[in-house]
């Protein structure tokens, strides 16, 4: 009995040693982060062009839906993408940002208010330097592209916010109010890349916005859902389908309100053109009454403001359209007047939707002497753009309000663009860094009442 209690005793001392050692040793550690490489760095986003001077013959427009067609002529995009990757590995998540507190504003807009569009994206330096000539002219808004294909370009759920994440924060930091142009879709999402088109799958477009809306929450106050669709070149080479565009806008506004209820959701400025060709547009009346049809004549869950653009080409802003479209040399169709955007509110009040304003997202004259640009029948002088954009503001203050709400000009010029770019000659700065070299237009700008 002795002997057995001593064994068990030996063997209780035993386990409370082994038991003590195991308390006193180090824990595993844990495992470190995943070495991720990222995809190619991100392709710039193309740049809009208004479009070329239409056909002398515009057909008779109906209120049919066109339907898409294999048969369209796919145009070549303005700026070639990166290649992306055939397997990409996923990029480590940014981290969650903590945003800054920042008052609610209503969806209402004063009319009308100030916005200039910029190139942000590139050079930190020159954003910053371009948020501070907006907001010295007394301006309160910039229109910024946000290229889906340069946020989620590797695959899907590989965001790379690092450059929004910059643009967000300096934008608030001016106190500049951002409207975020929202398209250019990844290689991933299909929709005739790298042309600008709709994704095969809407829901990932609607997916992406949920995600940006929700990182943004509160500090983006409004985001345009694409560009031009009643163009070939931005959807995707094919026939523009005001339908399609419509269902696509109604997915895109539920996801961003579900995620940031107060922001302002605008559909796509379209592209104002009588031109009615397969190969290039619809009309953008047209367009619009068909979106209004598809939507059942009611825009709610839609939108909030409606998105138009608007040149002026070779007459000053308060030249009447119907002048315009009895001269030839004007253009020859009320598309070419500045004040086209007085027919794209009959529309709306039509459909009775008189109490939504419009944004027109972007308007400008060029100065273009090039012989062989496609926008020198209508080039102006400097001085002359610099009269005519004081001139449209001043008009919509006497005339458009309260219906009308932001109106953005193009452009502040990105510093890389030369003589040979087409955007150099709508500009009202020079492409310059680091000294900053206004143009008449900028200098009347910020001069004139607002």
């Amino acid at each position: 009995m002795k002997i057995r209690c001593g064994a068990i005793l030996r063997w209780v001392l035993l386990v409370l040693a082994l038991s003590w050692l195991t308390a006193c040793s180090p824990e595993t550690p844990p495992p470190g982060p995943e070495a991720t490489a990222r995809g190619t760095g991100p392709s710039k986003t193309a740049r809009p062009t208004f479009t070329p001077r239409p056909t002398k013959a515009d057909p008779t427009v109906t209120s049919a839906k066109p339907t898409a067609t294999s048969g369209a002529t796919a145009l070549a995009p303005s700026a070639t993408p990166k290649a992306q990757a055939q397997s990409p590995t996923l990029p480590q998540p940014s981290p969650t940002l903590t945003p800054s507190p920042r008052p609610k504003k209503s969806l209402r807009m004063r009319s009308p208010e100030y916005g200039m569009q910029a190139f942000l994206w590139w050079r930190p330096e020159v954003a910053s330097r371009d948020l501070q000539i907006i907001r010295e002219a007394g301006f309160t808004w910039c229109k910024v592209g946000f290229g889906w294909r340069d946020i989620e370009g590797a695959a899907k759920g590989a965001f790379d916010w690092s450059r929004t994440d910059r643009i967000v924060e300096q934008a608030n930091h001016e106190g500049i109010d951002l409207v975020v142009r929202v398209d250019h879709q990844p290689h991933w999402a299909g929709g005739g890349f790298p042309t600008n088109g709709p994704p095969d799958n809407l829901q990932h477009f609607a997916d992406f916005l949920t995600a940006l809306a929700s990182r943004y929450r509160g500090r983006i106050r409004a985001y345009e859902v694409w560009n031009e669709p009643n163009l070939v070149r931005e959807w995707g080479g094919k026939l523009p389908d005001p339908g399609k565009y419509v269902k696509m806008l109604k997915m895109a506004y539920a996801a961003i309100k579900a995620a940031d209820p107060d922001a302002m959701v605008i559909s796509a400025g379209l592209s104002p053109t009588g031109t009615w060709d397969d190969s290039i547009s619809r009309p953008d009346d047209w367009y619009l009454e068909s979106m209004y049809i598809a939507m059942g004549g009611n825009s709610d869950g839609y939108f909030d403001v409606l998105g138009a653009h608007g040149a002026g080409y070779k007459s000053p802003p308060e030249r009447d359209p119907a002048v315009v479209a009895a001269d030839p040399g004007l253009g020859g169709h009320r598309a070419f007047a500045f004040r086209r955007g007085e027919d794209v509110r009959a529309i709306m009040v039509k459909y009775g939707d008189s109490d939504k304003q419009i944004a027109l997202l972007e308007f400008g004259w060029t100065s273009d002497p090039r012989p062989s640009s496609p926008y020198n029948w209508h080039a102006v002088t400097e001085e002359e753009k610099a009269d005519y954009l004081v001139g449209a503001y001043r008009y919509a203050r006497e005339h458009w309000s309260p219906w009308i709400g932001m109106m953005t000009l193009i452009y502040v010029a990105d510093p890389d663009w030369t003589e040979n770019d087409e955007q150099y000659w709508w500009a009202i700065t020079d492409p310059s860094w680091p000294v900053f070299r206004p143009r008449p237009a900028y200098v009347a700008l910020k001069a004139m009442e607002k």
